[in-house]
């Protein structure tokens, strides 16, 4: 509330007198309120704002006008009452009412108050209960503003829509729905029906116009309110719908339709009988009413109500949906034939659409009847295969292949239970084998779309079906036999499908085999470039390795001990190959898993997957007998690969360890501590640290991916042996990272039980030894440690402080990071209460309470002591620490600790080290964004001058960090605060600077707004989704520290890179073209390439039956040179003397008969380029070039106002006394030759 008010209060100076009135108003409120020692709350606002309308009204002073006083009483009455309570507006219900709800009719036409009065009323619906509502003054005032939803303008039509729609989607507790949706409901029927039929306003002239005009609104507002409306009002409100598109209006055919969609999913996920009853009638009526195929603005809207109601229909009668497939299907079809995108677009949606309605059984009528093809199913699939071979749909064909991918999804199902045959693989395999064909075409233009078509075949049938139709021909064989090579098929093994692993163990396995024999020898013979493609291929085959093992069928049979073995020895010995076996050995165990976890009653096609729960079961038990095995090979590859590749390792031997038996984990876990052991102890003696040091993290790397399934036991033990200085205290940064990593979980996990108090004093013996990179996981294992500590042992707090507030000084972001969250995290523990023994505190005097209770203000005093340091260095991390705390705590620590830690740290101001004050202005911008403002205004005198001595410094920033701090406190405190606070004169011009900068920066952003409204202009920091260094860093005038601000990055606007130049058929003159069949490979939508190509004229010449020479005439044989010489010859007459008078190498006699030589100008050597040059052939179209000078002339002051038929105001050299011109034209003007607005330079 007090941020809107704040916004009204300037403008008791405005000009405006609808800005001034309500401004003074509330500030003659504000000072009755002051006088009567009143508090400013929302209800005192309310009651002396109640108070003046009641006065208004009996003086009879209802003016309306934009300087009168009741509407601004109704505009502040709009503004505060969503702030007023709710029994405070239910008490007063009925006076608030007989005030307001007469204002009505005369409101009418004056529309701001008018809009007051509606928000208003929004709020008053928002307070009442359900017995209130029956009140026949509601219930009227609730009728007058339905009819506002149909007024003729825009801002008051709008405000009465988002009252009705606010009131209907909040309904009175207990109730689920509002008691007034039936009477909107029955509203609203009537008035479609009256503009449906055309009910007569005044004349009769108006009347289609009329009900345009109502049914449009009448739209506008069912779009909102119709999830609202009671369930059985949806029929009658879709038979009215159907009748619109009669008027003729294509906006409100559109919306008709468009509204038409949504109801009938409401109604279908409903499922009343009613609206199910009436979705055959609804198809009908959309089927009887088509429009023009060239109507391209409610053509896309009529096809989604199509593909809408179809799904419903289905939803609701599969088998009579079913019947009226096929008609549907080509209704929807015809409409391909167009040139509008928009509209082939919405065909394919419909169609699509149509293609999830396919049933079962119509899937076994369409598998059965393969001879005749009758069934809709194969009528469908024909008429798309006829359609790719067509070259009336060439345009279509992206479409065509969206439609053909969802026919596969649809299809996906089996025609049989228990049989593996798929409806798409019998009804789509030759469709699917056409499109690879056209796929491999050179000149096709589609090949991304008949990817995603193949792919989606692959996805559903699986390679093992599309490879018996769309064999690889990758081998030498099968090219020398001509065969057309597939191995864009490749990259889509990756993807999950139904193929069984041993497809890929009896085909693919031999096939990579072949390819590395292929490979080695084209290594031999020395053709790397043949080497490096049989490389990539064997690297694509066994990315596929993955989508074979996404729940298999077979795995006992397929992950033999010989495939094993082989998939071991490439994790050792092909380094490029590793991924791809690891992502196999992943998906193996997370797909049976996933499986086996879902519903048993649930079938294959709704877990999206070829086998059953019990069948992934019985696979996780034989996944379960390879753990062993498969562990010894994952931690030899884990040891033996870089650093920076272990992280995938490490993801796959969790995955195993999740489903290993506990002693397989046990006898893993104790092979990896026994080895961690011996390193350890070489560690500490060996003269190669490095070597060791690799092989000991790699050790714990082990030992972390192993925690969280070790038994109880064998954590304690672990928890023993990382707990000393070997590891702690370790000489390799790495071991120590690792050890505290360890411990940071060992001690999360609820299976250890450890003394919290001993483990912290065990860490604080280990600080002597501690390396930088460890200091992070150090933080997170004592915040970790803290929640734990008992309340009466909170002592040990005050010796973890000085560590953690240091870290927040540390160079790598996440120890800083780390260091906070320590320092909230004993914070929060600190004010959830507790006992501090100040005697057991090292270093505490004896004079002070033995004892204080646990609070935040206790926490930031014990803080604050930082403040105290030796160093600047640590005086700066502690303000910035305390800065945290203030943000964190706000709400918590009182406002006399914070003013106390305001005036404290306002010192550090003046002091002369760069540090300290760079931390304290951090402080200060935290404070003025955070803290209440009444607490800083009494502070504001001692803050303005400390910020203005480090205004003009520009080192570190502080320059542009002052003033946005300033720019904040004006905001904050408003302009006259902040100035009055400045004192000297020196001082006040800064900020006097800084009004101006922002006073332009916002005429700037509005100019340049009005100039383009689409350009995107960058503003601002991007958050970084840390609240605290957000506020402390964030800023939008920091990123610019120009004094003068005027330079804006304005990001240009893109133009488009491509051009579509239409569809066009590509033309080969040596291979002639059957438009009938195949025409689609010779589509192109690229330009026209009419460029000389090589060789284009030699068709002009004869060649010799014999030898194929060109037989060249002598006429045209002759060489350049003699044709120059030629040319010479014709004139070399007259062109000699010409040349010698007025080329640049001519010269001419004077009258003494002295020789002078021509100038070399610009003049004279463009005649001799245009005289000298060669003649070049251009196209009869190409217009000449000019050879005027095209200078651009200058251009006068005011040339905008000169009149296009007379001379104008301006005149030539001067302007007219009476010209309109701009005073700020004439002075932005920067040139050198600057015009005055007197006409002077």
């Amino acid at each position: 509330m007090e941020a809107a008010l704040a916004k009204i209060r300037p403008h008791t100076a405005s000009s405006l007198l609808h800005q001034k009135t309500p401004a003074t108003l509330l500030h003659a409120f504000e000072s009755t309120l002051t006088e009567t020692h009143t508090d400013r709350t929302p209800t005192a606002y309310f009651a002396a704002l109640i108070t003046t309308l009641d006065g208004t009204l009996q003086k009879k002073d209802t003016a309306l006008g934009d300087g009168d006083v009741l509407p601004a009483i109704l505009y502040l009455l709009a503004l505060l009452a969503p702030f007023v309570p709710r029994p405070v507006i239910q008490s007063n219900l009925s006076t608030l009412l007989s005030l307001t709800a007469p204002l009505f009719p005369s409101l009418s036409a004056h529309a701001p108050p008018l809009r007051s009065q509606l928000t208003l009323y929004n709020s008053i619906f928002h307070a009442l209960d359900r017995s209130q509502l029956d009140t026949p003054t509601v219930r009227q005032s609730f009728a007058t503003i339905l009819q506002l939803c149909l007024d003729s303008r825009p801002k008051v039509r709008k405000r009465a829509v988002d009252l009705v729609g606010d009131v209907l989607s909040n309904p009175p507790s207990p109730l689920l729905r509002h008691p007034y949706a039936e009477r909107v409901a029955e509203w609203m029927q009537n008035s479609l029906h009256q503009a449906s039929s055309g009910v007569l306003p005044k004349s009769k002239s108006t009347t289609t116009e009329f009900s345009v005009d109502n049914a449009i609104r009448l739209l506008a507002l069912l779009r909102p309110i119709l999830p609202n409306l009671p369930l059985d009002a949806i029929p009658p409100i879709t038979t009215i719908l159907l009748t619109l598109p009669r008027l003729g209006n294509p906006y409100l055919s559109q919306s008709s339709y468009s509204i038409l969609s949504d109801l009938l999913s409401a109604s279908v996920d409903s499922g009343t009988q009613s609206s199910s009853e009436q979705i055959p009638v609804v198809l009908s009526a959309v089927l009887s009413s088509p429009p023009s195929k060239s109507d391209i603005t409610v053509t896309p809207s009529w096809l989604q109500v199509l593909g809408d109601v179809m799904l419903a229909y289905r939803s609701a009668h599969p088998e009579a949906s079913s019947q009226e497939f096929i008609k549907v299907w080509k209704t929807v079809w015809s409409f391909f034939e167009t040139s509008h995108a928009q509209t082939r677009k919405a065909v394919a949606q419909a169609l699509e659409s149509l293609a999830q309605c396919i049933t079962l059984p119509m899937a076994r009528t369409a598998a059965v009847d393969a001879s005749d093809g009758r069934s809709p199913v194969r009528v469908a699939i024909a008429q798309i295969t006829k359609a790719l071979d067509s070259l009336a749909y060439a345009s279509a064909i992206p479409e065509l292949l969206h439609i053909i991918s969802s026919l596969i999804l649809s299809l996906n199902m089996r025609l049989e239970n228990g049989q593996s045959t798929l409806a798409a693989e019998t009804l789509l395999l030759p469709l699917v084998q056409k499109i690879a064909d056209l796929r491999i075409q050179k000149n096709f233009e589609h090949k991304e779309a008949a990817d995603s078509v193949i792919s989606t075949a692959m996805r559903v049938m699986g390679p093992a079906v599309l490879l018996e139709v769309m064999p690889l021909n990758l081998e030498p064989q099968d090219r020398q036999a001509g065969r057309e090579p597939h191995a864009f098929l490749l990259p889509m093994l990756a993807q999950p499908h139904p193929s069984p692993l041993g497809h890929f163990v009896s085909y693919f396995v031999p096939l990579s085999e072949r390819m590395f024999n292929l490979q080695n020898k084209a290594e031999a013979d020395g053709r790397q470039s043949e080497a490096k493609v049989w490389n990539v291929l064997i690297s694509q085959v066994w990315v596929g390795f993955a989508g074979y093992c996404h729940a298999p069928p077979d795995v006992k049979n397929a992950l033999t001990p010989a495939f094993s073995q082989l998939l071991s020895q490439l994790l050792y010995t092909q380094p490029e190959l590793r991924l791809s076996v690891l992502k196999g050995l992943k998906s193996l165990v997370e797909s049976a898993l996933a499986v086996s976890q879902t519903d048993p009653e649930s079938s294959t096609e709704t877990s999206g997957t070829s086998i059953t729960c019990e069948e992934a079961n019985q696979n996780v038990a034989f996944l379960k007998t390879q753990a062993e095995s498969w562990f010894a090979v994952l931690f030899n590859v884990f040891g033996s690969v870089e650093r920076e590749s272990r992280g995938f390792v490490g993801d796959v031997i969790s995955v195993w360890a999740n489903i290993a038996d506990p002693d397989e984990i046990s006898k893993a876990y104790r092979k990896v501590v026994e080895l961690f052991r011996q390193n350890l102890q070489k560690l500490s003696s060996a003269p190669d640290v490095q070597q060791n040091a690799n092989i000991t993290t790699m050790t714990q790397d082990l030992l972390i991916l192993l925690l969280p399934w070790l038994e109880p036991q064998e954590m304690t033990s672990l928890l023993q042996i990382c707990m000393n200085d070997e590891v702690l205290c370790c000489k390799d940064n790495g071991v120590q990272k690792r050890g505290y990593k360890i411990l940071a979980k060992v001690l999360s996990s609820e299976k250890v039980q450890a003394d919290t108090l001993e483990t912290l004093q065990q860490l604080d013996s280990f600080t002597t030894g501690l390396s930088p990179a460890a200091k992070k996981d150090r933080f997170v294992l004592l915040a970790n440690l803290i929640p734990n500590i008992p309340p009466t042992s909170l002592h040990i707090i005050p010796s973890l402080i000085p560590e953690a507030v240091l870290g927040t000084k540390e160079p790598s972001e996440k120890a800083r990071s780390a260091a906070f969250e320590l320092i909230v995290c004993m914070g929060q523990k600190m004010s959830q209460g507790g006992l501090v023994m100040r005697q057991m505190v090292d270093g505490m005097d004896e004079d002070v309470a033995p004892e204080a209770n646990a609070s935040i203000n206790e926490y930031m005093t014990m803080v604050a002591g930082g403040l105290a340091g030796a160093t600047p260095h640590m005086i700066s991390a502690t303000v910035t620490a305390v800065s945290r705390l203030v943000f964190e705590f706000k709400d918590t620590i009182g406002s006399q600790m914070q003013t106390e830690i305001f005036t404290t740290l306002l010192v550090f101001l003046s002091s002369s080290n760069r540090e300290i004050v760079k931390s304290t202005l951090g402080y200060v911008k935290l404070a003025i964004h955070t803290l209440p403002a009444d607490l800083l205004r009494p502070h504001l005198s001692s803050l303005v001058p400390a910020l203005l001595a480090w205004s003009h410094d520009h080192k570190n920033h502080f320059k542009a960090k002052v003033r946005h701090i300033f720019e904040r406190m004006i905001r904050r405190f408003g302009w006259n605060d902040v100035y009055q606070a400045a004192g000297e004169e020196q001082a006040s011009k800064v900020l006097v600077n800084i009004k101006k900068r922002k006073e332009r920066a916002k005429r700037r952003k509005a100019r340049e707004e009005d100039e383009d409204e689409e350009d995107e202009v960058p503003s601002g920091k991007a958050a970084t989704g840390d609240a605290f260094e957000d506020v402390l860093y964030g800023s939008e005038s920091e990123l610019d520290e120009s004094d003068d601000g005027e330079q804006a990055q304005r990001g240009g606007s893109s133009k488009r890179k491509g051009t579509d130049h239409g569809l066009r058929l590509r033309v080969d003159d040596d291979d002639p073209m059957d438009l009938l069949q195949g025409a689609v490979s010779r589509m192109t939508h690229a330009k026209a390439d009419r460029r000389r190509k090589p060789g284009q004229d030699a068709n002009r010449f004869k060649t010799e039956g014999e030898s194929g020479k060109l037989v060249i005439p002598a006429e045209e044989s002759d060489s350049d040179i003699e044709a120059s010489a030629r040319r010479a010859a014709k004139d070399v007459a007259g062109s000699a003397y010409r040349e010698s008078v007025t080329s640049v190498d001519g010269f001419s006699r004077g009258a003494n008969g002295r020789i002078k030589f021509n100038k070399d100008t610009k003049k004279r050597r463009r005649e001799n380029e245009d005289d000298d040059g060669d003649i070049e052939m251009v196209d009869a179209e190409a217009p000449a070039k000019s050879k005027t000078n095209k200078r651009r002339s200058e251009i006068k002051l005011g040339h905008e106002f000169k009149a296009k038929k007379a001379g104008g105001d301006v005149k030539k050299g001067k302007v007219d006394p009476y010209a309109y011109l701009p005073l700020s034209q004439a002075a932005k003007r920067k040139s050198r030759d600057r015009v005055g607005i007197t006409g002077k330079r």
